[in-house]
Formats: C-alpha cells, structure tokens, sequence
C-alpha cells in the first residue's frame, strides 16, 4: 500500500487513540434548519409554518445553524459556508430552498442542485458542488407550480423549469483540505458554463452559533472582528469563542469585508423593535437591497462576510482562496497549493485501496456513495425539556401534552449521521442502523459510536424505547440495532483481526432493554405475536397502521414479528461472541434464544388466535385482524410484510458454541426445529461441512415457496431490485371489507404515490428500497452459507432455471448496483432519459443516491441525497469480495480449542 492511502488511515487511527482529533471539524452544518420541530414553538406544532424559509434569512436558530456547502466544529459553535448572488435573484442565497411539506405535491422537497462529490473520513478532503442559475432564481414559480399539480402528476423541479437552459449557469465548487485537524484550507471556484459573460457575487461566511440570546446562565459572548492581515493575505478575521478558543480567518483575494450579528430582525418578522442596529439578514440588505448601513462599519460583530464580485467569460473560473486556522499565521497561504494537491492525492489513494480492482464506475459509485455519507453528519442539537418549556417563550399550554412531551430526559447535541441534511434534517433510528452498515466500510470508529449514541441515558427512554426521529420519538422503527452492531463489530475483526467485545457489552446491556420494552408495550397479548404500527414502511399496508384501530381488535403484524425474531438472533449471537471470553454471558443467549422459539412458537400458530402468520397454500407471511370476537381475517397482500421474517438467520460456527455446553443442550432439545411437539424453525441441530449451525425462521421448504414469487419478475423481482409491493398488485388489488379497517384494497403504484398518507413524499407499494434489499441480501448469504450450492430453487425470471442462494443474491445485488451504472445504451436508469446526467460533460459523472427507486425504470426518487443508499458502496464491494472473510475461513480450518 502506498504511503498517501496509509495517510487516511493513520488519521484514522491517530483519532482513535487520542492522538489527533480529525473529527473537530466536518460537514456538520445542516442544509436546512428551518421547518424543524426543534425550532417549533407554535401551538400547533405546525414546524414548517412556523419558521419558513422566507424568515430563515433575518431569524436566528435556537438549536443548529444551516448553509450551502458548509463546515463547523463538532460542537457548531463556529460555522462556515457560502453565500451567492448573481445579481437578479430577489434574495441572497445563503440555503437551499426547497418546498414545505403542505407546499408540495410529493410533501417536502428541496428545489436545487448539489452535489457531494467527494469527503474522505477524517474530513481531510471534502468536495461539494452547487449549479447555480444564471438567471433570477424560479422561487415563485416553483411554489405556484408545484401548487398547481395533483399526486398524479410530476413534481415541478428546478430542471424543469428552464433554469439551466443553454448551460447559463454557474458551477461552484467547495473544496477543503485539511493541514492539521485545526488548520483547514479552502477553495471556492465559480466556473460559468453558459456561452456569455457573467458577473456573480461570491460571499465566504464566517459566524457563530447564537446559543447566548436564550442562555440562563451568562454565557460568553462570542466575538468576530478584523485583524491586520499578514503579507499574502488581503484580509484576515479573528473569531474568539470561550469554549472554542480563537481562530483566524484569512481571505487571499480582495474583498468587501462585512459584519453583523446573528441575531434576529424583529422589526422586519413582526414589526418589534430590534435589540441593536445589525442583525442576521444583513448582508441580503447590503448586497440585494443596497442597504449599505445595515452593516457594522466598526467591524466586528457575530456573523462575517467576504463579498467577492467576479465577471467571468465564458468556460473560465473564478477562485477564491481562504484558510482558517486555530494558529495565527504569518503566511497563511504559504503551502496552500502543496496541500490541496496532497489531500486529493491521498483522498485518490485510499479510495483506490479499498477496491485496487474494481473498474472505473464501480469506484465512482463507491467513492460518490461514501462521500454522500459522510457530507450528511450534521450537528444534532436538542434539549427537550428546554424546548418544552418555551425555552425563554412562555410555551402554549398545548405543548404540556404535546409532542415529544414523555422525553424530556432527551438531550442531544452531537454529530448524527443523517438520512438526508435537508429532507431529513435529524436523526432516524433505523436509518442510522443502515448507515452504519455503510460507514464501517471507511471509519468503523465512528460506526461504532454512532451504534452507541442512541443507546445513551440522554437519547435512550428509561423504559427503554430507541428514539425514532424528531417528530414523534414515540413512534417506533424496526429493531435493527443489534444488526448495526452485529456489522460494525465483524467489519472491525476483518480489518483488524480482532473484534471489540467490550463494544459488544456496552450495547448488549441496552439492547436488551430495548429487547424488553418491545416485548412489554408491542405485544399486547403476551402471545409473542407482535404490533408496532407502520415500522418505517410508511403506506405498505392496506391502511395507515400509525393509526389505533377501534376497541378490541388487534393487528398481528408478519414485519413486526419478522423484525423480533431477527432481533432475538442477533442478541443471541452478540452474548455468544461475549461468551467466548466471558461465559457468564452464555445465559443472556439462552434467554434470547428461548425469545426466538417462543415467536416461531407463536408465528407457526399455535398461541393467541391459533392462526399461522404463515400462509401455507400461497408460500407467504401475512399480516393478521384479530376481531373482539377473536375472528381472524388474513390480510392478503404480498409485501416485504411477508419477506422480513426471512431475515431472521444466523449462522453460528463451533468456535461460539465450544464450552457452550448449557446453549447446545437448548439446540438439541429443539432438535429438527420442533417445539412442544410442532416444527417452528430450521433444525439448529444440524451442521454443514465446517461445522457450522443454522439459526433460522423459515425451513428449507418454506424458501422454496418463498422464493420464487420473490425472484419472479411479474411479482416482486423488477431488473433493479425487489419491489415494495408484489406487481401483482397491479391487476389484483384484492378489494375487501376487513373487520376494524373496513372497505380496503392495495394497488401496485412503481412511482412516486398516489395517496397521501404519511405526507405522501414517500412509497413503499412498488418502488425499490434499498436497506430492505440490503438485508435480503445478507440473509441469502448467510442461508447459502450453511446450505452450500447443494440447495436451489426455480428461478422464474430465469425461466425456472436453478439457481443457487448465492446466485440469488449476487443477482440480486448487481441489479440494485446497476441502478448506477451506465447500461448497453449509456444511460444510468437512476436519471431521466432525458436528464443531463445522460450526456453533458458537466454532469454525466455526478450521481445521487435517491431515497428510493421506481420499480420499473430504476429512476432515483423521494430525497435525492439518502444516506442508506449509500449502502450501493456495499454492493459494489461485495462484487469484488464475495467469499466468506479470511477470518471465517481461517477459522473453518482451525480445530476447536488449537
């Protein structure tokens, strides 16, 4: 290996010692703070109304600060970005605009072009990318547009409307590359694509965090104000925090040199008077409005900006150079060409250690998916008490019983990895399981600590619920810690050698809280059939099942009961791990094993209503009414509902299991998968050739009645993954009255949804979700694991061809990849035909990663930079290493006890 790819990582492991902290400065600056419920202090709890993106600009956050393309500490106590105006847009641009969740007519959705091209894991090299029109900005007719048009129709975009005609437009690159984890060097080139001349205005910004306006106790204020630049610098800031300590901004290129505060303007929100002459939007009014007193001519201030004026030709560039650095210097910009080009090279080089053999695409779809994951950390700040109590508001009394009111114990304020920093704006319990899946692919650290934030005191509920996300962290996602940490933990013994056990104690003891609570408040019978709502699939189901059902009827869901089981095996499998060095532990994995039989138990039919979650004459789980009367109605839809309990396997080897002599007595007393007389799950008895045992759900026989309705391209298997819904949905839509619903029916819809529940913006009845494919994935794998090539199943998109497990799932998992990749046509089926990711030099190598995908084009839909999909860089990986790790491999030939 190189010395630049050893570089990356040893900033890697220097953070992980405690030598260095690479991780004080990142992309933690959100692309939108406004519309969050953190910033919600109406009575209603309407957040996208109460603080818009039109009072973003002259408003000053509470709880975290946003901007294009920016940076801050790990704490957000000091933010950078950039500011842009072409000089016909009726407002500076400072954020991404984007529709309200009531505007839209997909719900939210941002209305710009961004791109995170490139960010290693220490944050040594960062690159982000925003198309900014040439012309006034379409604010307006985006909304009315967009207004206009029902669910049936498109949502109205920035590319539609004309803005990036005939290429008149700007690109505008931010790069950072780090010399020490405290002196970072920027770049900001501003290339006009069009065929004229243009003039833009470039405003670098420099602020703080306003966390004195709403402190009790006399928090410091911080202060910015010019010092004397030195020799190669046309002008240089100092900014003075309490907690930072100072930092130097210094500006190469000449500039108009800008301050204010970062404070809100009353008098322009609510017509109050202002607490002193310069606030937030000053720099709007300078530039936009030509208010040129609305800025501080004393220089100093809370908030800084550099205004750069650039009149470019055609196909050339404007740049401007910056570094900020904790160290004064006396020639700032000295090395500043030397590290650039050192930081890319080593950005180059690790990404191309991770796979030396992979193709060209196949590294640009890793490296861009990787980077998207890393640009959306985000600084997640929220004190719920503080927030409940109005937080220097008086708050409505609506709020006492509001929501969010039963976690007043939450008080974040760290750096989250988010499912998207502009739709998603805040932490989402199971997408952040996801994203560590992918994060531990380049930083299984900070992987590592991800899995244990919402496991702390201060996020975790004392009765021991996992958060969900910010608008009800009531609500509940699927249990998919445990396999995060499963992830993050194997990923940690291949690249080392050795796994973290005492990581595994720490989350063991919450999980299994969290084990209880879902057994205590999810299963309401005690019959280990388990409830738990909608569980992340949004409108999958026949009904909104956020919603409570009438008096006396019961929802049995397969997802819910599918995800418990999973959950129980991987407890199961973390006390083992543990065990090895700890053989107290060996209990804890009986408890949880038991948990697992007692839900086979169940799901089989034999407690409760006595009816099978199981389907047997259509090879399928599905969801179960129970009536008062304990009539039982089989909700009859063919969904990843019925395909989740397939997720509930793991293989165990005979290194776990040596001395484990109580847990095997457990194996054998369920020998063949029986249970009090009847077969509930794959014998955990049985070994394959190296001695390996099987923890299953569904039996060999129920795959082969699974698995060729799930490989069959008529029902779920689409040429880029398996749909949402069964397409067979499309023609049988199986109308029915279901007692406690009423009239029902579930239509197949591949695109964006046509109905509005949970807001609408999203759709699980046909489109391609990728962390659900993920897991099918990995469950194949680990079955053809212990099943070997010797199992096979009619493969009806083959022509009822044979095929093995892992030819499934390596099919499987190319399909979902070449969303991504350009096909026999060169065309990449995540874009539009007609879209310029097609064609135009200056875009046909930018990808996104979609929320989701249409089940039958591929196209990219729902939020456009989704971190779970980032889970295409697992993928690709596993294309080029799809044998069993070199640990398993070593270990199948090792004798026990040698």
């Amino acid at each position: 290996m190189s010395n630049q790819a050893d570089a990356e990582r040893q900033r890697l492991e220097n953070q992980r010692t405690g030598g260095e902290n690479w991780r004080l400065w990142g992309p933690y600056l959100s692309e939108r703070s406004w519309g969050t419920v953190r910033e919600d202090y109406s009575p209603d709890g309407d957040a996208w109304e109460y603080f818009d993106h039109d009072q973003s600009r002259s408003r000053a956050y509470r709880w975290s600060e946003d901007g294009l393309g920016g940076i801050a500490d790990e704490a957000q106590r000091l933010c950078f970005s950039l500011a842009l105006w072409n000089g016909r847009d009726s407002i500076l641009k400072e954020r991404a605009f984007g529709l309200t969740g009531k505007q839209g007519n997909r719900g939210e959705d941002v209305k710009e072009c961004y791109f995170y091209v490139d960010a290693t894991p220490s944050h040594s090299w960062l690159h982000y990318l925003y198309k900014y029109p040439q012309s006034a900005f379409p604010y307006t007719r985006l909304v009315e547009e967009n207004a206009r048009r029902t669910r049936q129709d498109p949502s109205f975009d920035l590319m539609d409307s004309g803005a990036f005609a005939d290429r008149r437009y700007w690109d505008v690159e931010i790069f950072y590359a780090k010399a020490s984890p405290e002196e970072l060097h920027i770049r900001i080139r501003a290339s006009n694509r069009g065929e004229d001349e243009a003039i833009l205005w470039l405003l670098p910004q420099l602020w703080f965090r306003n966390d004195w306006a709403w402190s009790k106790n006399g928090v410091p204020k911080p202060a910015l104000c010019a010092m004397p630049a030195p020799a190669d610098a046309a002008w240089a800031v100092m900014a003075e925090h309490s907690m930072l300590g100072t930092y130097h901004l210094y500006g190469r290129q000449r500039a108009d040199v800008l301050y204010t505060e970062n404070e809100t303007n009353h008098s322009r929100l609510w017509g109050a008077a202002n607490a002193g002459p310069y606030v937030k939007d000053a720099f709007h009014r300078y530039l936009v409005d030509g208010e040129h007193a609305a800025v501080n001519p004393q220089q100093h201030g809370t908030k800084f900006g550099a205004v750069h004026q650039f009149r470019v030709a055609p196909g050339q560039a404007g740049t401007i150079d910056l570094v900020l650095s904790r160290v004064r210097r006396s020639q700032p910009f000295i090395h500043h060409e030397d590290i650039f080009e050192l930081r890319r090279s080593e950005a180059d080089a690790f990404f191309k250690g991770l796979l030396p053999e992979a193709s060209l695409q196949d590294h640009r779809i890793l490296r861009q998916a990787l980077a998207g994951t890393i640009w959306n950390k985000q600084f997640f700040h929220y004190d719920v008490t503080a927030w409940l109590k109005g937080d220097g508001v008086s708050p409505p009394s609506s709020r006492k019983y509001g929501r969010n009111h039963s976690w007043r114990h939450l008080n974040a304020s760290h750096v989250i990895s988010m499912p998207d920093a502009w739709e998603y704006p805040w932490f989402a319990a199971w997408d952040l399981a996801f994203h560590c899946a992918v994060l531990a692919l380049i930083d299984v650290d900070f992987a590592k600590d991800q899995v244990e934030l919402l496991l702390l005191e201060t996020y975790l509920h004392p009765n021991g619920q996992i958060p969900a996300y910010e608008w009800s962290f009531g609500d509940v996602n699927p249990p998919v810690h445990a396999m995060a940490a499963l992830k993050v933990f194997r990923a940690e013994r291949v690249q080392r050698g050795k796994g973290d056990i005492t990581f595994l104690k720490r989350v063991l003891h919450k999980l299994l809280l969290n084990h209880t609570w879902w057994i205590n408040r999810k299963d309401a019978t005690g019959t280990n059939v388990f409830e738990g709502g909608f569980l992340g699939l949004d409108n999958i189901s026949v009904y909104d099942r956020s919603k409570p059902l009438p008096s006396g009827y019961t929802l049995k869901q397969a997802d819910a009961t599918g995800w418990m089981a999973m959950f129980s095996l991987q407890l199961t499998v973390i006390a083992l791990e543990i065990a090895v060095e700890d053989p107290a532990y060996e209990n804890i994995a009986i408890q949880c094993y038991s948990q697992f039989l007692a839900i086979g138990y169940a799901i089989a039919g034999h407690t409760g209503a006595c009816v099978s979650l199981w389907d047997e004459a259509d090879g399928f789980f599905k969801d179960l009414m129970i009536s008062p009367d304990g009539t039982v109605n089989r909700i009859d839809v063919f969904s990843w509902v019925g395909i989740i309990p397939l997720f509930a396997c793991e293989v165990v080897d005979a290194r776990l299991l040596e001395h484990r002599t109580r847990f095997k007595a457990l194996l054998w007393k369920h020998k063949g998968g029986m249970f009090d007389g009847s077969t509930i799950c794959a014998c955990p008895v049985h070994t394959n050739e190296r001695g390996e045992h099987l923890l299953s759900l569904v039996t060999a026989s129920m795959l082969v009645k699974m698995l060729p309705r799930i490989f069959d391209e008529k029902e779920f298997f689409s040429p880029h993954g398996v749909r949402g819904v069964s397409k067979r949905h499309a023609t049988y839509q199986n109308p029915e009255h279901i007692p406690g619903i009423g009239n029902t029916f579930i239509r197949y819809v591949p695109g964006e949804s046509d109905s509005p529940m949970f807001g609408g913006n999203s759709n699980w009845r046909g489109p391609v979700w990728m962390p659900t494919n993920y897991l099918l994935i990995q469950a194949l794998e680990k079955l053809h694991r212990f099943l070997g090539d010797a199992f096979t199943f009619p493969a009806p998109c083959l022509n009822g061809y044979e095929i093995t497990l892992k030819y499934a799932a390596t099919m499987l998992a190319e399909r979902l990849v070449d969303i991504f990749r350009r096909d026999e046509s060169d065309l990449i089926p995540a874009f539009p035909m007609d879209s310029p990711h097609q064609t135009d030099p200056h875009w046909r190598d930018l990808l996104l990663f979609h929320e989701y995908f249409h089940g039958e084009t591929g196209q990219g839909l729902g939020a456009a930079h989704q971190s779970w999909s980032g889970l295409a860089a697992n993928l690709v990986t596993r294309r080029y290493h799809q044998n069993i790790p070199k640990f398993w491999r070593h270990r199948a030939t090792t004798p026990p006890g040698s």
